[in-house]
């Protein structure tokens, strides 16, 4: 296997001081501005709506990769971005969650070649959007239906935090990928299970707790198709665990587990 070292553009929001990501969260864009003046002014027809809420799932069958077309700070001090799509939204409607490098955001705005979510400042600290620029490849998924079928696995598109590639070696047509965790996140990862990665559902290979790491394998058409395969060793990536795990470590914290056996007993 040979090392495969990916080229993507330098990054921009994270150059940005923690200070400015401290505005209110709950906000809504009407204009973009920052120190270049970005604008995203233009004659087609738009929608917004604001302060919306929406609990969604998702299967992490990446179904489009889209492209950032803006982002940027706006009057009030909050971010925006703006992202060129296709196939999300051929049955969009304001307030729909679409997941975003496996990040669950709202559409805030949209027309038949673009939209528009709000990032609040827990959304920057936590995932790694911060590290996105004009032009950046993103993997986008629509929230899913009642009637859908489930592809991979159930994703919320809570990102529980980022991960770091630290390498990236080609077998043959397929490309595994080594990704450092930090331990919290890893104690939920665990061979042949699930991990959402930038939004990607994948198998897990291996764990290395030696090394806080875990890998996967990504065949040929996964590569085509997902915006990994564009990052290279040292950018971040959105991690979401299996909740299952989560779940059982919390009954067993707070006794619940052991409490229901003894119930079950006396019954």
């Amino acid at each position: 296997m040979t090392m495969m070292m990916m080229m993507m553009p330098t990054h921009s929001l994270n150059l940005l001081p923690k200070s400015q990501l401290n505005f209110p969260a709950s906000f809504r864009f009407d204009a973009f501005s920052n120190s270049s003046k970005l604008s995203f002014g233009g004659s087609r027809r738009t929608h917004r709506r604001q302060n919306l809420s929406i609990r969604s799932v998702f299967t992490g069958i990446v179904e489009e990769m889209g492209h950032v077309r803006n982002l940027g700070i706006a009057d009030h001090g909050g971010f925006d971005l703006k992202i060129g799509a296709r196939v999300v939204l051929e049955d969009v409607k304001l307030g729909d969650s679409i997941a975003v490098n496996g990040t669950c955001l709202t559409v805030t705005e949209f027309d038949a070649e673009e939209f528009t979510v709000g990032l609040s400042p827990e959304t920057l600290r936590k995932t790694s959007l911060e590290e996105l620029e004009r032009g950046s490849p993103v993997n986008l998924e629509r929230a899913l239906q009642p009637a859908s079928r489930m592809g991979g696995h159930v994703v919320q598109g809570h990102v529980d935090g980022t991960g770091v590639i630290v390498s990236m070696e080609v077998e043959g047509d397929s490309l595994w990928v080594k990704v450092k965790a930090d331990k919290g996140l890893l104690k939920y990862i665990v061979p042949k299970g699930y991990v959402a990665v930038d939004g990607t559902s994948l198998t897990v290979v291996d764990v290395f707790d030696e090394e806080s790491c875990f890998n996967f394998m990504m065949v040929a058409y996964t590569q085509q198709n997902v915006v990994i395969p564009s990052k290279r060793i040292g950018h971040k990536v959105n991690l979401e665990v299996d909740i299952m795990g989560k779940y059982v470590e919390r009954l067993l914290s707070i006794g619940g587990f052991s409490m229901n056996i003894a119930q079950e007993k006396k019954g």
